[in-house]
C-alpha cells in the first residue's frame, strides 16, 4: 500500500513539474517571439524614410487595406451601433434614463468598440491575407530572388505594408463609428421613439473631442499590431504550403489577442494622461 501511495505521489509530482515546464517555456517562447517581432518593427519603420521611397506600394496597400474593408466595416458598424443601442435600452428602460442611450452608445463606440471591432475585422481580412501573400512569396524563393537582385525585401514588402494599416486604420474606424451612430439613430428614434432632439442634444453634451481621438489613435496602434505580426510571420515562412497556413493562422489568431490586450493598457494609459494633464 505504501509503495502504491509512493508511486501515485510520484506521478502526480510528475506532472506538475511538466505542467510548469509546459507553462515556462510558453512563456519564455512568448518574449522570445514578441522580441522578434519589435525588432522587425523597427527594421521596417526605419526603411520608409530610406530611399527610394515606395509611394506607389504604399498607395496600393493603402487602397488594399482601407478601400476593401469598407463594406464590411460599414455592415458591421451600423448592426454592432443596432444591437448595442437596442441593450442598453433595455437595461436603462428599467431605471427610466431611456434619455441616456445616445451617449452612452456613442462613448462606448468611439473609445472602444469602434478601434477594437475594427482591429479583429482588418487583421483577420488585411492582415491574414499580408500573411498569406508573403509566406507564398517565401517559400516559392520570391524574397530570395528580390534579395539577390539588390532590393530590400523588408523595405519593399513590409514597410508599405505597415504605412498602409497605420493609415487605413484610424479613416475605417472613422467610417465605423458613423455607421454605428447611424444604426444607433435608426433604431432608437425611428423605431424605439425616442425623442430625436434629446437624442443628440445628450450625444453632444456627453461626448468630446477626446473620446473620438481616443479610438482613432488606439486605431492606428492596432494596425501597426497586426502589420507588424502578420508580416512577421509571413515573412518568416518555412515548411512550404503548410507552412503558409500555419503562418496565416497563426498570425491572424496573435494579432486579435494582442488587440484585445493592447487595448486595454492603451484605455488605461490614455486616462492616466488625460487625468495628469487635469481633464476628467
Amino acid at each position: 500500500m505504501i509503495k502504491g501511495w509512493l508511486s501515485i505521489r510520484e506521478k502526480v509530482n510528475a506532472s506538475i513539474d511538466d505542467a510548469f515546464a509546459r507553462v515556462g517555456h510558453f512563456v519564455a517562447n512568448f518574449f522570445v517571439e514578441a522580441g522578434r517581432v519589435v525588432l522587425f518593427f523597427l527594421d521596417a519603420g526605419k526603411l520608409i524614410f530610406a530611399r527610394p521611397y515606395r509611394i506607389e506600394e504604399i498607395l496600393k496597400h493603402i487602397e488594399f487595406i482601407g478601400n476593401g474593408s469598407i463594406l464590411i466595416i460599414m455592415l458591421t458598424g451600423a448592426f454592432t451601433g443596432m444591437a448595442l443601442s437596442y441593450q442598453i435600452y433595455l437595461g436603462f428602460h428599467l431605471v427610466n434614463a431611456t434619455n441616456l442611450v445616445g451617449p452612452t452608445v456613442a462613448l462606448g463606440i468611439s473609445r472602444e468598440l469602434g478601434p477594437v471591432l475594427t482591429g479583429l475585422i482588418v487583421s483577420a481580412r488585411a492582415g491574414g491575407a499580408m500573411a498569406a501573400r508573403l509566406g507564398t512569396m517565401r517559400v516559392s524563393e520570391q524574397i530570395d530572388a528580390l534579395d539577390v537582385m539588390g532590393i530590400d525585401p523588408i523595405q519593399y514588402l513590409v514597410s508599405p505594408r505597415l504605412v498602409g494599416a497605420l493609415v487605413s486604420m484610424p479613416l475605417l474606424c472613422g467610417v465605423f463609428d458613423f455607421t454605428a451612430m447611424t444604426g444607433a439613430y435608426i433604431l432608437c428614434v425611428k423605431l424605439l421613439g425616442l425623442d430625436e432632439a434629446i437624442f443628440w442634444d445628450k450625444i453632444q453634451g456627453w461626448l468630446h473631442p477626446r473620446d473620438i481621438y481616443e479610438g482613432l489613435i488606439k486605431s492606428g496602434i492596432f494596425g501597426l499590431i497586426f502589420g507588424s505580426v502578420c508580416t512577421h510571420r509571413g515573412f518568416n515562412t518555412t515548411g512550404g504550403a503548410k507552412g503558409v497556413g500555419e503562418a496565416t493562422n497563426s498570425g491572424v489568431v496573435n494579432s486579435m489577442v494582442l488587440i484585445i490586450v493592447v487595448n486595454f493598457f492603451a484605455t488605461n494609459v490614455i486616462r492616466f494622461y488625460y487625468h495628469m494633464i487635469g481633464i476628467r
